[in-house]
């Protein structure tokens, strides 16, 4: 399972730059670059959200992917041993990204 570095602070999902959810899944399925890509299970973090302040982040995350272009990607299984997901000011998955994507 890859590590997963996350600076989508609006996720209620982070916690320092981690995820509290054991798994995550990454939409694209026609990206060509990372751009077109997203993390599917992104929440937007509202008002006194308190989700992640009784969890810790996992260190490795399994992450379901849905870019099939990707060389990373292996039966819809990220294989990279990190991933970058990114997107600081996000209100919605789609303004999210897969910075590790790379094209086949």
């Amino acid at each position: 399972m890859p590590s997963l570095d996350c600076s989508v602070v609006n996720c209620k999902y982070n916690e320092d730059h981690g995820c509290v959810r054991d798994s995550i899944s990454v939409g694209g399925a026609g990206a060509n670059t990372s751009a077109q890509t997203c993390c599917d299970s992104f929440e937007e973090r509202k008002g006194e959200s308190f989700t992640n302040s009784f969890r810790e982040p996992s260190l490795k995350v399994d992450i379901r992917c849905e870019a099939k272009k990707c060389v990373h990607n292996d039966n819809c299984n990220c294989q990279a041993d990190k991933i970058d997901v990114s997107g600081a000011n996000a209100c919605k998955c789609d303004q999210t990204v897969c910075g590790t994507f790379c094209e086949k």
